[in-house]
C-alpha cells in the first residue's frame, strides 16, 4: 500500500533502525519508545490488522512469535521478561494499519490493562 508508513519502511523509502530481518518480517526500534526496549515487528507483506490474517497467512503468526523470541534474546530481555502487544483497530489502540507486534522490556512494566 503506497500510503502505509510500514510498507514504506519495508520498501526502504523511510529509514529505520533495523534489529532483525528475514524473508518474511522486519523488526526495528520504535521511534517513540514506551520502554527502554521497544521493537516493532512487521510482516513484509501488507496485512492491515490481525482480523485480516487468513488461513493462507496464519503461519505468519508463528513466524512473528518466533521473531519476538529472537528479538528478546538479541536485546537481552528474554530472561528478565518482556511484553508483546498487538493492537487491533482504532479502539484497540492501533495507529498504523499494518499488522505489527510490539516487544517491550528493559524495566518492570506496569499493568496497563483495565
Amino acid at each position: 500500500m503506497s500510503d502505509c508508513v510500514f510498507c514504506k519502511i519495508v520498501g526502504g523509502t523511510i529509514p529505520c533502525s533495523r534489529v532483525y530481518e528475514d524473508d518474511k518480517i522486519l523488526a526495528f526500534d520504535d521511534i517513540h519508545p514506551m520502554a527502554p526496549v521497544h521493537v516493532v515487528i512487521i510482516p513484509k507483506h501488507h496485512i492491515s490488522t490481525i482480523m485480516d490474517v487468513e488461513t493462507q497467512t496464519s503461519d505468519l503468526m508463528n513466524h512473528l512469535v518466533a521473531a519476538a523470541q529472537k528479538v528478546a534474546k538479541m536485546k537481552g530481555i528474554d530472561q528478565s521478561g518482556f511484553r508483546t502487544v498487538i493492537n487491533c483497530n482504532a479502539e484497540g489502540g492501533q495507529v498504523v494499519f499494518h499488522l505489527h507486534v510490539h516487544v517491550l522490556g528493559g524495566r518492570k512494566l506496569q499493568d496497563q490493562l483495565g
